[in-house]
């Protein structure tokens, strides 16, 4: 299983960017997807996550509204499109795929993430 991040770079407050995460050794479509992001001297914490059970998407507070996430079965490649972005969200965004499902997932939709990419820098300045 191997995730790759790309579409990272620096961007003005307001501004907006797609990050793409491609896929290889297992199918998108059979695994749940996450973006996760870490600023410095910050935890990790998750920005949006979809179920592959049903779809169901699950959002951080900090970027609803802002963000969305999706996936494109054909390319097996995942997405975060990330607008109205702001200073705050500056950090190193993970892609992160799940084969586990379950109730308890619904929850605790951003835990259990058995893989990660390894990260693209997003910087908001002027």
């Amino acid at each position: 299983v191997q995730l790759v991040e790309s579409g990272g770079g620096l961007v003005q407050p307001g501004g907006s960017l797609r990050l793409s995460c491609a896929a290889s050794g297992f199918r998108v479509d059979d695994y749940a997807i996450g973006w996760f992001r870490q600023a410095p001297g910050k935890e990790r914490e998750g920005v949006l996550c979809i179920n592959s059970s049903d779809g169901k998407i699950y959002s951080g507070d900090s970027v609803k509204g802002r963000f969305t996430i999706s996936k494109d079965n054909a390319k097996n490649t995942a997405y975060l499109e990330m607008n109205n972005l702001k200073p705050e969200d500056t950090a190193i965004y993970y892609c992160a795929a799940r084969s586990r499902v379950g109730d308890y997932y619904s929850f605790y939709p951003f835990r259990g993430f058995e893989y990660f990419g390894q990260g693209t820098q997003v910087t908001v300045s002027t």
